[in-house]
């Protein structure tokens, strides 16, 4: 073997290594983000007003003098991130060139909810607070187990009751998981006025497993005219405020919440409607071909994601067409307007 064989070979074990090491610590860029948000650094650098310098974000934090320099190092990973950015600093004469901290649309996004009034300023502080909670954290550690085990999920595996059962009877998490949902609901209003003709002779909608009905007040901010029934769990619509034109039912049989039994529900629900009736799912469609690498992954994290805790999962086209054609409807239309997720439109 000559040298130049064993040179790229050795190159080769070291880039598997670093692929590696990148992947089983990907937890730490995780839970580095979740220490930020714990100690409020986005808000901290919205308020200031300008690119804040190190010093000042920890005098505005109030930490120890002492941990200046642990904290750069945290925020150096989180601006390789792209959760923050860094800017130069004007200065005066004679002083040393400063750098300081801004945001990013990442980041951004993760901003407590400064605005609650507005049922439609995007926020995924909530979704990012139920994902980095150790109730959700801790079912990982069982997933070796559960592939030996008879549960249906992970969650089951690690808590013993299924994660609505666990919702159910756990107020803290109901209300930390439904606030997620509804901050992940919140980017639907980003392109919802942009689908115009989607809803246009759309006079009443059902909204199945609706959560708090977030989806539902964006429609109707967009198309007043409707009328929206959201159906969910006792525990997650029992005592929500109705209004003229939206309606919350208990959804009682969630144990049968198989797709294709739902769909074919749906179908003989919007019979009655004749050819205006039509099925729309908000939901993600993997397309390795089209998207890009990262969007693929992401949407795969998601499908493992359904696995772990819900007995979901995540779809390729050709996997929703053959639910609809085995649910009895003719045709369906695609359009990726949603960032990860496509809105669908099923018809009998």
């Amino acid at each position: 073997m000559d040298l130049y064989q064993r040179q790229r070979e050795a190159n080769e074990m070291f880039e598997a290594q670093a692929h590696i090491y990148r992947h089983v610590l990907n937890y730490v860029t995780s839970m580095s983000l979740g220490c930020a948000l714990e100690l409020g650094i986005p808000d901290v650098i919205h308020n200031h007003g300008k690119p804040i310098t190190i010093q000042e974000l920890v005098s505005k934090l109030n930490l120890p003098k002492e941990k200046t320099l642990h904290l750069q190092r945290l925020m150096r990973l989180l601006i390789h991130s792209t959760f923050f950015s860094i800017m130069r600093l004007d200065h005066a004469h004679g002083e040393d060139e400063k750098e300081g901290y801004v945001l990013t649309t990442s980041s951004k996004l993760l901003l407590k909810n400064t605005n609650e009034s507005s049922q439609s300023v995007p926020n995924l502080l909530p979704l990012a607070n139920l994902i980095l909670d150790p109730i959700f954290i801790t079912p990982w550690q069982f997933f070796g187990k559960w592939f030996h085990g008879n549960e249906s999920t992970v969650f089951e595996t690690a808590q013993g009751t299924s994660m609505w059962e666990f919702a159910n009877k756990n107020p803290r998490f109901n209300a930390l998981f439904n606030d997620a949902m509804a901050s992940d609901s919140r980017m639907m209003s980003l392109v919802v006025k942009d689908c115009q003709e989607i809803f246009e002779g759309v006079g009443s909608l059902v909204d199945v497993g609706g959560g708090t009905g977030l989806n539902a007040k964006i429609l109707l901010e967009a198309f007043p005219y409707m009328k929206c029934i959201v159906y969910d769990l006792p525990h997650v619509v029992t005592g929500m405020p109705e209004t003229r034109n939206l309606k919350y039912n208990v959804l009682h049989d969630w144990g049968d919440d198989d797709v294709l039994k739902m769909l074919k529900r749906c179908r003989e629900a919007i019979q009655f409607a004749g050819k205006k009736g039509k099925v729309i799912i908000i939901d993600m469609v993997v397309d390795e071909k089209h998207d890009r690498h990262e969007i693929t992954e992401t949407k795969m994290v998601f499908d493992i994601l359904m696995m772990v805790f819900v007995s979901g999962r995540e779809r390729t086209e050709v996997e929703w067409e053959k639910l609809f054609l085995e649910a009895g409807f003719n045709r369906y239309k695609i359009t990726p307007n949603f960032g990860l997720r496509s809105l669908i439109e099923v018809f009998p």
